[in-house]
């Protein structure tokens, strides 16, 4: 396989340049061969070694038991990690924490955090019993391990993430697996952890992301670009209407709605090996904007690990609010605002990276003038396959994203 260094190798997808390499695979990208570039959340990337997991985790304890020693009660120190002030913007990377950021105390002597403080340690001794053996959980093993401590699988989850932000350590160096949604499809073949290979251009089939994203290894791909769909019933019908090989090859991959850790893992390592352009087609309402922007720019509640989640260079395709008025889809398909709609527009146009992005404010200025949210299954009205046939390669084509 040649060597090709994709900021020199330019193709063409329709009339338009896009980064090119006739055979991707990881080891085309010289001295990545794992995929991963630049995706450091601490200064071993994104693996940290078993002994300074261990060393951290006793650390907390020491301080407990020193608190204890005192006579003092025990707190547990974390950031606040929905604190819009805990985050700063840059269009290079997306929402990152500040180094020095608010802090909030869990402390095991006042009854509203008390419970809180009893479950992380809790959570805390399971990981270090399974860091020592080399063993592994899911999000789900820890919750019906004690469901009266816990409470709700929610809890866990936020738990786990306070403990990987307090730590500095990201979730699969704990050594916790979280439960897969997402898919993907096209063309696009890799081995994972376990030396298990995974062909994902194989039929109309779609393959489940997987659940250890950072293990997989030889990705290789032929694609053009990369297509994220927000939802599984219209990632389907792309794979039914053979989308992935009709137009150009492509890689398809959706996150089922708000997208979980492992497929924001996924799309980040696809763009770390292949550097191919990434398009999403979400539907034209607010709730689909902000999906794209988790994908793009991450989230409030992870910025801790936005180096290794984010991919800022994601297009919005479509479905544009300014498509419904240029394709005339018929007033009677598209769905009026609720209010939550009209609270969660205002909320986005008022988030940093949207000053940033002056044709996605003006979009979202046509979409809040309309009041109309329209889900992509409106171009059905136009024709049963007008999405695979005529809207997708035109928009490629003719270099229709933003």
């Amino acid at each position: 396989m040649q060597s090709v260094s994709p900021s020199h190798s330019v193709g063409k997808l329709g009339g338009c340049a896009v980064p090119a390499m006739e055979e991707r695979g990881a080891e085309a990208l010289s001295g990545h061969e794992d995929g991963s570039k630049e995706t450091r959340v601490s200064a071993h990337g994104s693996h940290v070694p078993s002994s300074e997991v261990l060393e951290a985790i006793e650390n907390v304890i020491l301080d407990v038991l020193k608190s204890l020693a005192k006579k003092k009660a025990p707190v547990l120190t974390l950031a606040n990690r929905s604190d819009w002030r805990n985050i700063e913007f840059k269009d290079s990377v997306g929402l990152q924490m500040i180094p020095h950021s608010s802090t909030k105390q869990i402390r095991s002597d006042c009854p509203a955090t008390a419970p809180k403080f009893a479950m992380m340690l809790k959570i805390l001794s399971m990981i270090y019993k399974m860091v020592q053996s080399n063993s592994y959980a899911t999000k789900r093993d820890i919750y019906y391990s004690d469901k009266l401590l816990f409470g709700s699988q929610r809890v866990v989850d936020n738990l786990i993430n306070e403990i990987s932000c307090m730590l500095q350590i990201p979730r699969r160096s704990l050594h916790i697996l979280s439960t897969t949604r997402g898919f993907v499809a096209g063309n696009l073949s890799y081995t994972e952890e376990d030396g298990t290979k995974v062909n994902c251009t194989c039929g109309a089939t779609a393959v489940t992301v997987p659940s250890n994203v950072q293990g997989i290894k030889n990705l290789y791909s032929h694609a053009k670009f990369i297509l994220i769909v927000e939802k599984d019933a219209t990632f389907q019908r792309l794979l039914d209407d053979e989308f992935c090989i009709k137009l150009a090859p492509c890689i398809m991959i959706t996150g089922r709605g708000i997208p979980d850790l492992n497929t924001r893992l996924l799309v980040r390592k696809l763009w770390d090996t292949f550097q191919i352009p990434i398009f999403t087609l979400m539907d034209a309402d607010p709730h689909g904007v902000e999906i794209m922007c988790i994908y793009k720019y991450g989230s409030v509640s992870m910025s801790f690990e936005a180096h290794q989640l984010t991919v800022p260079c994601i297009k919005w395709l479509g479905l544009l609010p300014s498509d419904i008025k240029r394709l005339n889809i018929r007033k009677d398909v598209l769905i009026p605002f609720t209010k939550q709609d009209q609270n969660k527009l205002a909320s986005l146009q008022k988030r940093p990276y949207i000053a940033c992005q002056p044709v996605w404010k003006k979009e979202l200025e046509i979409m809040a003038a309309s009041k109309m949210k329209a889900e992509i299954q409106v171009l059905t009205s136009l024709s049963s396959d007008y999405l695979s046939r005529v809207y997708l390669p035109n928009k490629l084509q003719f270099c229709g994203w933003i």
